[in-house]
């Protein structure tokens, strides 16, 4: 079945019985990750993740059908947005501007947050000189409640390795530098780091991702190969404090600050898919800061 069909059988399918029909279980995802409700991909299998959306969805435009009926399929099927977005020239509008142009999902709703690292900028969303081995990067956390996207975290940190394992490259391929673009590739857990370093709370990597492989050792992207895999150990963590990059990263996504750092971890925790879910499977947004001022300049 799909929600055209509920329309014009006007019908009404209570919630529990929607995973009965995968196809209709199908439809209602790619709406719903269309209006960044709900996570992709559309599987057809319509779990608590799919039911809270819904709900969500019902409670946003005030529906009062309890289950799926004909007012919310039709609302499902005719919504360009759950809740519009108003995007200005600020920073956060900006990042949401160049995600949409790059096709990148965008979590929309209270407590669904958006992991984006900005490479090369600073605090403000304007270039820096983005030097290597140096933290000239930003760890930043977008929530969009209302419509209006806002900054709750917005943190110094690096995307690239530091000069010693660019030197010193764990991997004989190179060491790793993550390709820009968008990944649902960690959940909560732990960085291990290095023998003598000590262990603590991070996002883990968990899923496939694409990195550079540095084998010239220049510091630099450019020229480098592809290489796609899952267990990478490319770890959002913790930088230890350095002053600069160095022994802190070997390709993972890395905050500076230790006590930044436990601001993140409590921040996107308190992320209610998470809280559905403590296997919950994050997004992360990287993006090269010279485009995003490119596309759109502050």
């Amino acid at each position: 079945m799909q929600l055209a069909e509920i329309v014009s059988a006007e019908k009404t399918i209570p919630l529990e019985n929607i995973a009965q029909d995968s196809d209709l279980s199908k439809d209602i995802q790619i709406n719903l990750i269309r209006l960044g409700l709900l996570d992709p991909p559309a599987d057809g299998k319509f779990g608590r993740f799919s039911t809270k959306a819904l709900t969500d969805f019902q409670s946003l435009l005030k529906i009062s059908e309890t289950g799926l009926g004909k007012q919310t399929a039709e609302a499902l099927i005719e919504k360009k947005e759950a809740i519009p977005l108003k995007l200005g020239n600020d920073f956060a509008s900006r990042i949401i501007k160049y995600m949409q142009k790059q096709k990148y999902f965008i979590a929309v709703g209270k407590q669904q947050y958006n992991i984006v690292y900005v490479e090369g900028v600073n605090a403000n969303g304007q270039l820096n000189s983005d030097s290597f081995n140096q933290w000239n990067d930003r760890r930043i956390v977008i929530e969009i409640a209302a419509g209006t996207p806002q900054i709750l975290g917005n943190w110094l940190a690096t995307t690239e390795p530091g000069d010693y394992y660019t030197k010193n490259p764990p991997n004989p391929k190179g060491v790793a530098r993550i390709a820009f673009g968008q990944y649902n590739a960690w959940r909560v857990g732990y960085h291990y780091g290095t023998t003598g370093v000590e262990t603590h709370e991070a996002l883990e990597q968990c899923g496939t991702i694409r990195v550079h492989r540095d084998r010239n050792k220049d510091g630099f992207r450019t020229g480098d190969p592809i290489d796609v895999g899952a267990n990478f150990f490319i770890n959002q963590h913790w930088g230890y404090d350095k002053s600069l990059v160095g022994t802190a990263s070997a390709g993972c996504l890395v905050g500076q600050s230790r006590e930044e750092h436990k601001d993140f971890m409590q921040l996107i925790k308190q992320d209610r898919r998470y809280k559905l879910d403590p296997k919950y499977v994050y997004w992360t947004t990287v993006i090269p800061g010279d485009d995003l001022v490119k596309n759109f300049p502050g």
